[in-house]
């Protein structure tokens, strides 16, 4: 199939913290990212090229999961995941930027990482996220992070034990996205991964629609150069996760999975993903042949 949809991406700036920026193919919405939201920017909601919705905004058993997000769990020994007690928030300085490359487009705007005491800036974030078209029943948005501490720092995790090990790029997905499955490059369908590596990862299932019940999925592509990379990741449809019924839909290219990693003031590390929104469930050979292309794109000079 022959991807031949015009891009937009345009800025609403509204009162409170919802300022956000729409991308749209052919004037139909594809994702919004909430830049102006005041704990932390993400992008709900992530919809497929036919139009079913795949992310899930503050669930009440979770309520600092924001469909597609990234932050790290802790900074310094102070957290900046969980939204209660005493925490760290993201904000972006000012409304994004725009930046167009044929047909990609890229959001683009710096943040600042503020200590729970919301005054001190303990990360300096450069974030850009690029549409990139695939065809008609898919497209990618590549997520690239530059986080550059202030003073020296350690970035943590939880270490796992029933839970924890995650930090980074995150997503969750609607309750009703259900009979999902975990998709590794070995062909093995999972209901739940804890720290295993590969290069790539999908969650696929199925949405209700008004004809009928519709196949969908997200992947997430690590390229060779991510810090610890192949990435651990940490996933489970299954809300018994959580101890309750139902389907979680939640995973996490957990960098930080085997312990924690320390930067000196000023020192950048990078982080880049691709993210694969796609109609139809997960497949391979298909996935296999789209994380390589993506991975000879990332080796070739990008700046």
């Amino acid at each position: 199939m022959t991807y031949i949809g015009a891009t937009r991406i345009t800025i609403e700036e509204q009162a409170g913290e919802a300022g956000e920026a729409v991308v749209a193919v052919d004037g139909v919405e594809r994702l919004r990212y909430a830049y102006g939201a005041r704990r932390r920017p993400f992008v709900h909601p992530l919809t497929t090229p036919a139009g079913h919705v795949l992310t899930r905004d503050a669930p009440a058993d979770h309520p600092w999961h924001h469909g597609l997000w990234f932050t790290i769990k802790f900074v310094n020994g102070e957290n900046f995941w969980e939204e209660y007690d005493a925490y760290g928030v993201l904000r972006h300085d000012g409304v994004p930027g725009i930046e167009h490359d044929g047909p990609r487009q890229s959001i683009v705007g710096s943040l600042r990482w503020i200590r729970p005491d919301r005054e001190t800036v303990v990360v300096r974030e450069d974030r850009r996220l690029t549409f990139v078209p695939i065809d008609d029943d898919a497209y990618a948005l590549d997520v690239v992070t530059t986080l550059v501490p202030e003073v020296d720092v350690v970035l943590d995790r939880t270490p796992f034990t029933t839970w924890g090990g995650y930090g980074g790029l995150a997503f969750r997905g609607r309750p009703d996205l259900h009979d999902t499955r975990i998709l590794l490059p070995d062909g093995v369908a999972r209901d739940r991964v804890l720290g295993d590596r590969a290069e790539w990862f999908d969650l696929s299932g199925v949405v209700p629609g008004p004809d009928g019940d519709a196949a969908v999925g997200v992947a997430v592509f690590d390229p060779v150069g991510n810090p610890r990379h192949p990435v651990p990741w940490y996933g489970s449809t299954r809300a018994d996760t959580y101890g309750d019924d139902g389907w979680s839909n939640f995973f996490n290219a957990a960098f930080l999975w085997d312990g924690p990693l320390e930067l000196a003031r000023h020192e950048p590390l990078e982080l880049a993903y691709r993210v694969v929104v796609h109609d139809g469930p997960g497949d391979v050979d298909r996935l296999a042949g789209l994380y390589n292309d993506y991975r000879v794109e990332w080796a070739e000079p990008r700046r």
